[in-house]
């Protein structure tokens, strides 16, 4: 995991080409002075489900928990789906500037033309993931996905819970153009003494709570596929 700023995105590109992406599938884009990795998978159709975490960490510390957990986990999001055939197609986004104000994923969504925002059927945003059990942040998500999340957890036995988690995260800015967006984390009361401190280091991390985030994205992605891309505005 690499702690050094410059370091990251290039160690996102290595991640996914590990996970079975070509180099042409790869696309670094850069939207008003922020890079954003973004790998594309075509569906049946032209509507799409974006899949996104940011790559860019505090100033202090490795950003293990925030948030090389959700890199990680859309990495493995992507393995896992490549290779089915679904309904909508699905855009995997490595976010820059995130932790400076939302940058990446505001001026991705903000160069999405007005006539085509009704082909975004939803966004689902990973957010440090690994000290509990997979949560939704009530306050970074729309309402139909939320209730989404909490029949998700229902399927898979598992209690949902709903925080308010201060701050904000890149599910905002595509809710904001009224795109259905949530952010998954798997965070405690414990952290505010971790995140963007020396303390964000992979020893504070539960694997089990990465899966666990993983296993539940997974069939939120699944289900959205399978509905109308107007199900969830």
């Amino acid at each position: 995991m690499p702690c050094k700023e410059d370091l990251r995105l290039a160690s996102v590109k290595s991640l996914f080409l590990k996970m079975g992406a070509t180099e042409d599938e790869i696309t670094t884009e850069n939207f008003k002075g922020v890079e954003n990795l973004i790998i594309r998978k075509q569906g049946q159709s032209d509507e799409r489900i974006v899949i996104g975490a940011h790559y860019d960490k505090a100033t202090n510390g490795c950003g293990a928990i925030d948030n090389w957990t959700g890199i990680v986990t859309i990495a493995h999001l992507y393995r896992t789906l490549k290779r089915l055939v679904l309904k909508k197609s699905l855009l995997f986004v490595a976010f820059g500037k995130e932790e400076l104000g939302l940058i990446g994923s505001h001026a991705m969504v903000s160069a999405i033309p007005k006539e085509e925002l009704d082909k975004y059927c939803a966004m689902v945003n990973i957010d440090s993931l690994g000290l509990g059990a997979p949560q939704v942040a009530d306050n970074m998500a729309t309402d139909k996905i939320k209730k989404l999340a909490v029949e998700t957890a229902s399927r898979m036995n598992m209690e949902l819970g709903h925080s308010l988690v201060y701050g904000d995260s890149d599910s905002s800015s595509f809710a904001a153009r009224k795109i259905p967006a949530c952010t998954i984390h798997g965070l405690t009361n414990e952290y505010h003494s971790l995140l963007h401190t020396s303390r964000d280091t992979a020893n504070k991390i539960n694997p089990k709570s990465v899966y666990l985030g993983y296993r539940f994205a997974l069939l939120m992605i699944a289900s959205i596929s399978n509905e109308r891309c107007d199900a969830f505005r």
